[in-house]
């Protein structure tokens, strides 16, 4: 059953350590640590992606910075308390580390399959110049009844189909983890700006009751 819960989430980053470890939170004496990853785009820009890991897998008293690193884990998310509302906090919890031998091909750097839920009614929408965009957010079940609550962006004729998913629909996702700068006005006078992480999707499917049923 494990087994089966944690392949329902599953990314690869290969990317640039830009950070050095920050301390995030201990679990029963294990000490995990936050880190961030520059993974490059076919576009020449740049995702910078946060990454936890465990004292167990990475000696974080090392300077990684400027070293390129294989990351494999799962996409996961909670809600942190701040300015009177939840915000939902997204990293890679990393289940292997290792520094890369060789860069593999940009196509490859960075790569996620999710499998989940709608959880809220995707929202579609065009930009001014008429690209079709729509914001989906799912919840991937992880063991001991918990759930990651992720949300993807798909584009074109993947928006489209998208825009028609109900709450509950079981559905599919392969794409990317991205990195999205915005600015959120917290008054008047007063803004902020902040990253946003969600999966750039590449291709999108409805899992349909027979297959569910296999």
């Amino acid at each position: 059953m494990l087994d089966k819960v944690i392949e329902n989430n599953r990314v690869t980053i290969i990317g640039e350590v830009v950070s050095d470890f920050t301390y995030s939170h201990e679990v029963f004496g294990e000490g995990f640590y936050m880190v961030d990853i520059a993974v490059n785009r076919l576009s020449n820009s740049v995702d910078i992606i946060p990454l936890m890991v465990s004292e167990r897998l990475v000696d974080v008293t090392e300077d990684y910075r400027g070293m390129i690193i294989e990351a494999t884990g799962q996409f996961r998310s909670y809600n942190r308390h701040e300015e009177n509302h939840n915000r939902l906090v997204l990293s890679i919890f990393a289940r292997e580390f290792a520094v890369a031998e060789e860069t593999q091909e940009a196509t490859n750097t960075n790569q996620i399959f999710l499998d989940g839920y709608i959880c809220k009614p995707p929202v579609y929408r065009k930009t001014p110049l008429g690209r079709e965009i729509a914001d989906i957010l799912i919840a991937v079940n992880r063991p001991y009844g918990k759930s990651d609550y992720i949300p993807c962006i798909a584009w074109g004729r993947n928006a489209r189909y998208a825009a028609g998913f109900k709450i509950g629909e079981h559905i599919r996702i392969w794409g990317r983890v991205q990195s999205r700068e915005y600015t959120k006005k917290l008054d008047e006078d007063t803004q902020i700006k902040r990253t946003a992480y969600e999966v750039s999707v590449s291709k999108i499917e409805c899992v349909d009751e027979d297959d569910e049923q296999e």
